[in-house]
């Protein structure tokens, strides 16, 4: 997709129920994106479904699961409780925006620690990450925990999620 000005027409099979449709302008990834929405659309299925931006996934549909996490304007949200209508002139990123020419410090540190396994939860973990680190909260391992729990691994990376998280705080993986 080249780094130009995207519009996409969301609706359901063109059916618009009788609401009007809004324009909002957001960037994503740092590409200025106009979308035309209905007021039900969430964030998430404006990402997936219109955008083609698969890396953040539908788990629970629910806001209890984190698979879906974002970054909006720097704080990590669910965006599958998130209407896209709120996000009008926001600044979204998402997994496939992390990291230009290589990799962002927390990929690399979750291949190292091997905190990925089914790769699932992955991107969600990975944007929560970023979202709880830039908080300035995390002052334990106890604390990466407890302020992590909202993104669950099915698999059970847990441990090598939170070594991948408190190495990338302490510095041991170098930043973009």
């Amino acid at each position: 997709m080249d780094n130009v000005n995207r519009e996409a027409d969301i609706t359901e099979n063109g059916f618009t129920g009788g609401f009007k449709e809004h324009l909002i302008s957001i960037n994503i990834n740092g590409v200025p994106t106009a979308l035309h929405v209905q007021p039900w659309v969430s964030l998430l299925d404006a990402l997936r479904d219109r955008l083609n931006l698969t890396g953040t996934k539908k788990g629970c549909d629910h806001g209890q699961c984190g698979a879906c996490t974002v970054l909006a304007d720097g704080k990590r949200i669910n965006s599958c409780l998130t209407f896209a209508v709120m996000y009008d002139q926001a600044s979204i990123t998402t997994i496939e925006g992390l990291g230009n020419e290589r990799l962002h410090a927390l990929q690399r540190a979750f291949i190292e620690h091997d905190a990925f396994q089914c790769g699932y939860c992955t991107p969600g973990q990975i944007c929560s990450a970023i979202g709880m680190l830039s908080e300035g909260h995390a002052h334990s391992r106890e604390d990466i925990k407890e302020l992590m729990s909202g993104n669950l691994c099915r698999c059970g990376a847990y441990t090598n999620i939170v070594n991948a998280i408190v190495e990338v705080k302490e510095g041991k993986y170098d930043s973009l």
